[in-house]
């Protein structure tokens, strides 16, 4: 097995369609068939939580992991970035402030939940006030 990493770069249309973006610019929808449903199904919880630990792209974050990169810094330089303040933040992307300062302080970490929406709101913050908007 080579130690080279391929990367490969997809794209969601608007259609909701995933393609592959080629070198050339070029696009090709990704077969979306290659999971053995049927396989999946039979599988037992033990065997699914086996093979999601034996895959590094999907093991599950530790605790010391999820505080390293969740902690207080990255939601204090989101929100400076933002210029908000914790109440700011708070009411505009509907989190509770308590919830928001315990996340600030370490007493405790936001959820796989929160914390895609955090991901959003740091790369398209505009779009996440413009959904909760409406």
């Amino acid at each position: 097995m080579s130690d080279e990493t391929t990367i490969v770069r997809a794209r969601l249309l608007d259609d909701g369609t995933v393609v592959h973006v080629h070198p050339d610019g070029t696009t090709t929808p990704i077969d979306e068939t290659r999971t053995d449903w049927a396989r999946l199904d039979a599988m037992t919880e033990e065997e699914i939580e086996a093979n999601a630990l034996a895959d590094p792209d999907s093991a599950p974050e530790t605790e010391e992991e999820i505080a390293a990169m969740w902690g207080g810094d990255f939601l204090k330089n989101l929100r400076a970035r933002l210029n908000m303040t914790q109440a700011e933040f708070s009411q505009r992307f509907r989190i509770p402030l308590g919830t928001l300062r315990d996340w600030e302080q370490g007493v405790s970490y936001p959820d796989a939940s929160a914390r895609t929406l955090l991901r959003v709101i740091a790369r398209e913050p505009e779009a996440v006030l413009r959904a909760l908007a409406s």
